[in-house]
Formats: C-alpha cells, sequence, structure tokens
C-alpha cells in the first residue's frame, strides 16, 4: 500500500485515542467499519462477490470446472486462488508492484482452507480418482484502504457460499466406461455447506492495546500484529505475524483469544446476512453490475 506519511502531533493523536478506546473515527477498539456486500453480480461466474470495507474493495468470482483430482487426494476436489491486485488501486501496484502482496494474501488463504475442518472438498469429488470439480476463486482488489486481509477473506466466503455447481449424473455406457451427464436445467444446481469457511481478524497493536480493521493510518502508527483465520466453528486455522516488531507471550496469548472470539462473531453476522440476501427476491436486489 502507498505510504502514509503523518506528522508527530497526529500519530500522538491516534495512540492517545487508541488508549482511551475512542478512536478517529469513533469507534472503539474493537470495532469494524461499515462493510456493503453483495453476491452474484458476475454473470459468467459461477458465485461471486463484491465487498466494500471503508475504501478497501474486493471483487471475488468463482469458476467450477471439470478436472482429475490430485494423486495424493483422489477421494477430494480442488480449491485454487489467485490474487491480482488493480493497478488503479494504488500507485504501487502499477506494473508489478503488487505481486508481493498478492502471491502474501494467497499463501495465506491456502493455509487456512488447508485445515479439513473449513470445506468438506470430498463434496466436490464426482469419480473416485477420475473426475472432480475444481473451484478457481479469483480475487481482484479494486481498491485498498486498509485491512485487505479481512476484506478479502469475507469476499472469498460470501462467493463461495454463492456458487452454483451443477447437478451432475454418473451412467455407464459401452465398455463399462463412466460417461458423465450434465443437467440440462440450469437451475439444478446444489450449494457448497459454507459455515466453516474461515473469516480473518486482523489485531494491530498501538502502544499497550490493540484494535482490530485497522485504518492506513492506523497501520503506520503500528509496528507490530497479527492476521488470525477462524471457521464458523471458533477454530484457529492460521496465524500470520505482520509488521517488524515484537510481541510479548501474554500480549500474543490474548490477542490470539480476542482474534477467536471476534472472528465468530463476524463469520456469524456474515452467515446471517448472506442467507437474508438469499431469501431477497431478485427484484429487490441492487447491484453495481445488475
Amino acid at each position: 500500500m502507498a505510504e502514509i506519511l503523518l506528522s508527530e502531533a497526529e500519530k500522538a493523536f491516534i495512540h492517545h485515542g487508541v488508549q482511551d478506546d475512542l478512536r478517529c473515527d469513533g469507534r472503539t477498539r474493537l470495532d469494524y467499519r461499515p462493510i456493503i456486500l453483495e453476491t452474484g453480480l458476475v454473470s459468467n461466474a459461477s458465485g461471486s462477490a463484491r465487498l466494500r470495507l471503508a475504501n478497501s474493495d474486493i471483487l471475488v468470482g468463482v469458476k467450477v470446472e471439470l478436472a482429475s483430482p490430485s494423486p495424493d487426494k483422489p477421494q477430494e476436489g480442488r480449491l485454487e486462488f489467485f490474487v491480482d491486485c488493480s493497478a488503479n488501486a494504488t500507485p504501487e501496484f502499477e506494473g508489478r508492484g503488487g505481486e508481493d502482496l498478492a502471491n502474501e494474501i494467497c499463501r495465506f488463504l491456502q493455509r487456512s482452507y488447508a485445515s479439513g475442518d473449513t470445506i468438506n472438498l470430498a463434496e466436490l469429488s464426482i469419480l473416485s480418482g477420475q473426475q472432480c470439480w475444481v473451484l478457481y476463486v479469483d480475487i481482484l482488489i479494486l481498491e485498498c484502504g486498509g485491512n485487505l486481509y479481512d476484506a478479502t477473506f469475507m469476499a472469498v466466503k460470501s462467493a463461495l457460499y454463492a456458487t452454483q455447481i451443477p447437478s451432475i449424473k454418473v451412467a455407464t455406457m459401452d465398455g463399462d466406461q463412466p460417461e458423465l451427464e450434465l443437467s440440462d436445467d440450469p437451475y439444478d444446481t446444489k450449494r457448497l455447506n459454507t459455515e466453516n469457511l474461515p473469516c480473518v481478524v486482523t489485531l494491530m497493536k498501538i502502544g499497550n492495546h490493540y484494535l482490530v480493521d485497522p485504518t492506513p493510518e492506523e497501520e503506520c502508527c503500528s509496528s507490530s500484529g497479527i492476521v488470525v483465520a477462524v471457521s464458523g466453528n471458533k477454530k484457529i486455522t492460521a496465524v500470520r505475524k505482520i509488521g517488524s516488531g515484537s510481541l510479548h507471550p501474554d500480549s500474543l496469548v490474548s490477542m490470539l483469544k480476542t482474534g477467536s472470539d471476534v472472528g465468530a462473531k463476524v463469520n456469524k453476522t456474515l452467515m446471517i446476512k448472506l442467507l437474508e440476501e438469499k431469501n431477497l427476491e431478485k427484484s429487490q436486489k441492487v447491484g453495481f453490475m445488475r
């Protein structure tokens, strides 16, 4: 992200606000900024979502394709992530400037989803060792406004929730060779169980306190923090240390506990809102691509 220059007086103002549990925008240390979410807005994708967290803007599209399973996991499907940082998001992303950040987010997504408690990839298997569904999750960062990890994970979970997987039948033909038959009905689809997919909570330490959903200015005032991936059943699936500063073991334990609690609340609230949007009539849905 583009470097933000702050004077010593501005940094002191932010520090004092965090100390008094009253941040510059009126939030407490554990409050999120307003989130705007819409799903199903890319017509040529199997599932999609766009999420805005303040000035952070993330667009996610999911494509479902048939492929061969991995040799080491013949009875499971696959989930593959690709992250791209738009050159318009910040001047630093021009050329190949956003590759490092994109690779970091992509690796953390893979680590977070690697736990068997998050998603049942066996649901994507069609013929053991021969055919399976592969979900290609493409993430485009349109704008950077701080806290990209949290926004990206919520957008990915929302897009996977909205993903429609076509119904398929296995028929045997001459020679006992199996043949796959896709349903002719475009509405004959199924959805994944996304209840336990992880959301992420970023906690940044400023002074003797830590906070969630940091703004770019607050990120500049912090020397260390952690990114915690929390599944729907409150299990921590991955942790990443960010920043060059150090963390005391007691602070780390407290931050992990807070991250787990906040992550569980974020997961629960997100699932409630996704269910509400699913139950809306199409005529009531609005979006920038509808």
